[in-house]
């Protein structure tokens, strides 16, 4: 404590040192009898916490909070009696990081993503909530090889998902190379140690090099009168190993292990430098970047450039100011507002536009998983930076395409999007984005997204709102669409949609993956945000569960006899009174040539014999029944076919007229012209039996541009 105390000394001498003492004594007794996990007392924690960030140099309210931030959590003590003893300021940063335990979940992934969120709530309050918990974080990581292997991946992982990237978001470099570095060395131990060997094999040779260039760069600057400040910067060991794993290399072809930094009193200087620099060295093309003119959202500022050196290895400078220096190593720690007092930072605001865009989309997301997706996207660190017509500078994420640009402007844009241009020329939806573009949107009068933009689409923002446009304007054709993707990869496993999706399989998957309806799944599968194959894989693992042993005979029919014999038209080979399904995968008719298939659990379902799911090698001959067609048929019966033509104005019109004047209804009809010149209708109608059936394709056949029907569940023409 007396190590803080007389930290905080050192950069704000008018504090009142007392509410550490007072914090102090508190966290002490409520933590009184805790242990860690390396054996250590609990409240060596919270000081190491509280220690972390004197070297932020934070105030003392946000050090009185890193000493309680975690009594409310693993003691007794209340968020209440927090704000009685040390005022509502301090309360509300202790409660921001304090993780939500005692609220039950359906899912560890569900109390991740509401953990965060409340954390992400209080952080809109006060920004110093995060800056606690990334000090918090950074001491567990340095701590984290006292843990359980599974803890130690499970942290690093997290930790190089989300903290890393925020400390980035939030330009506390100092933090963020740290918690990278350490969350590498629990990820990939091996990669990790085999790096750290490769480094200090070469170290005293780097050292000799980068001395020479340092001391021929000090000489340069003292004959332009440039007071400078210039040292040599080793790069973490995550970055070389990125360098290493992106672009395919081996340790001996990385060469600018180690950075120069150079410090100069004024940003005229900055540039002054520079040009001594490239007239020393050579530069190379596409390597110098000037976050002078156009800082990073993080409020991050330098002159960064890479030279050629005398033997041919390229070298990384970075120029900088003083105030730019300590932004780069603090970030939003050397600019918060509370240090001047209650007036509102202007430009500190400025800097987290970017925040309040996040918290803005965050509360259209409802869905755990989705949240968590969205959440690493945005603070994902790789960007561009381009411009609108006017030049506004817009940042988004590395590999964002137009659309994400429309998105970012409005959301009614993104609805309306119709094309771009990029620097004067049209580009497609699909464009990758790069620095400096210049981008105009072209927008249509109606709104109209497209499914598919979702397949290339970067930002979160822009997903979430084409998600709700399907979820909101055609909640019921998405759902639809959701079950038929769901019952098509049910087939493709070899099973009869009947057997697979059942309510209590359903219902597992429904609060595993926390929606509340069957009809939330669906949609969910229906507008992209979950895999059908992945749900059919899920119900599979369920009914192998219920039924783990031999596939079902005959005798194992017993069960679902009715008590009348039903009326369905069908018989079955030596057995009478079974519960018989008509399959929707391919719809027979009377007169078509069918066979019974047993399910587990649901009777026997009828298909055609060149149903193309019986027809799978999956389906085994011993589930197959012998069944035949009664002699007299008194129902309609459901068949879907599709009629492939030219396209041409009038053709589903003729189409849907042929099929009324034959006397049978419409169930369902869809037609779409494509981009090629064709056209494709899907129907269902009701007819007799094959026969009535047969007559109304002839007729379709006969409409002029009809080129083949194709009945459902069959990959030939008929």
């Amino acid at each position: 404590m007396e190590n803080i105390k007389e930290n905080v000394r050192k950069y704000d001498k008018r504090s009142d040192l007392l509410i550490l003492d007072k914090a102090f004594a508190l966290a002490h007794k409520a933590h009184s009898g805790q242990k860690r996990e390396s054996g250590d007392s609990f409240i060596v924690h919270p000081l190491e916490v509280a220690t972390i960030l004197t070297k932020l140099e934070m105030d003392v309210d946000t050090i009185a909070a890193a000493l309680l931030h975690d009594v409310v959590e693993d003691t007794s003590v209340t968020i209440e009696e927090v704000k009685q003893q040390f005022g509502s300021r301090i309360a509300q940063l202790v409660d921001g990081v304090t993780k939500l335990k005692k609220i039950n979940f359906k899912s560890k992934e569900e109390q991740q993503a509401e953990s965060f969120r409340k954390m992400f709530m209080a952080m809109a309050t006060d920004i110093r909530v995060i800056i606690i918990k990334l000090a918090d974080r950074l001491h567990n990581m340095r701590t984290l090889s006292y843990c359980s292997e599974e803890k130690q991946k499970r942290m690093a992982k997290e930790t190089m998902d989300i903290y890393a990237p925020l400390a980035n978001r939030l330009g506390i470099f100092k933090v963020k190379w740290e918690l990278e570095d350490l969350a590498f060395r629990h990820t990939k131990p091996k990669e990790y140690y085999n790096l750290v060997e490769q480094i200090s094999q070469k170290r005293e040779e780097r050292e000799a090099f980068i001395k020479k260039i340092i001391d021929q760069l000090r000489d340069e600057a003292v004959k332009a009168g440039i007071n400078a400040d210039i040292g040599g910067r080793p790069k973490h060991l995550y970055s070389i190993y990125q360098k290493m794993d992106q672009k395919g290399k081996q340790f001996n072809e990385i060469y600018d292990l180690t950075a120069v930094r150079i410090i100069v009193n004024s940003v005229k200087e900055c540039y002054g430098i520079l040009g001594i620099i490239h007239s020393q060295y050579k530069p190379i093309p596409g390597r110098f970047k000037d976050y002078i003119a156009m800082p990073k959202p993080n409020m991050y500022q330098s002159l960064h450039t890479t030279v050629l050196c005398p033997k041919g290895n390229p070298l990384e400078i970075q120029i900088r100011t003083w105030d730019m220096h300590r932004t780069a190593e603090y970030g939003i720690a050397a600019h918060w507002r509370y240090k001047e007092g209650t007036k509102i930072n202007k430009q500190f605001e400025e800097k987290l536009s970017w925040f309040r865009q996040f918290m803005e989309w965050q509360n259209d997301l409802n869905d755990a998983r989705e949240y968590m997706e969205s959440l690493k996207i945005d603070l994902f660190d790789d960007e561009v930076f381009v411009f609108t017509p006017k030049g506004d500078v817009i940042d988004l994420p590395k590999g964002a395409v137009p659309v994400d640009f429309a998105y970012r402007i409005h959301t009614d844009i993104g609805h309306r999007f119709k094309g771009a241009k990029v620097n004067g020329g049209i580009v497609s939806a699909d464009h990758r984005l790069t620095n400096g573009d210049i981008i105009e949107i072209i927008t249509k009068k109606e709104k109209s997204p497209s499914r598919d933009w979702l397949k290339y689409v970067k930002t979160s923002h822009a997903k979430t709102k084409i998600r709700q446009w399907f979820k909101k304007e055609k909640l019921g054709e998405t759902i639809e669409r959701g079950k038929e993707l769901l019952d098509k990869e049910v087939e493709k496993l070899g099973f009869e949609p009947e057997e697979l999706i059942l309510d209590h399989y359903l219902s597992k998957i429904i609060e595993r993956y926390n929606y509340s309806t069957a009809n939330d799944l669906y949609a969910a599968v229906g507008n992209g945000s979950f895999s059908a194959n992945s749900i059919a894989k899920k119900l599979e693992a369920e009914y192998q569960k219920e039924f783990p042993e031999k596939e079902p005979t005959i005798e194992d029919l017993n069960m679902h006899k009715e008590k009348k014999a039903p009326q369905q038209g069908v018989s079955i080979k030596g057995v009478d009174n079974l519960l018989l399904r008509f399959s929707k995968c391919c719809n027979p008719v009377p007169g078509d040539d069918i066979v019974g298939y047993i399910t587990k659990g649901r009777g026997v379902s009828i298909h055609r014999s060149d149903c193309v799911n019986v027809n799978k090698n999956r389906i085994s001959n011993s589930r197959l029944l012998e069944v035949s067609w009664d002699e007299q048929v008194s129902k309609s019966y459901p068949a879907s076919f599709s009629v492939y033509a030219w396209d041409r104005p009038g053709l589903l019109k003729e189409v849907m007229n042929v099929v009324t004047e034959s006397k049978a209804d419409i169930l369902s009809v869809n037609g779409k012209g494509k981009n090629d010149g064709n056209a494709l209708v899907s129907l269902t109608i009701e007819v007799e039996d094959i026969k009535h059936l047969s007559k109304i394709k002839d007729r379709i056949k006969s409409i002029q541009s009809v080129y083949s029907i194709r009945r459902q569940g069959t990959r030939s023409d008929v």
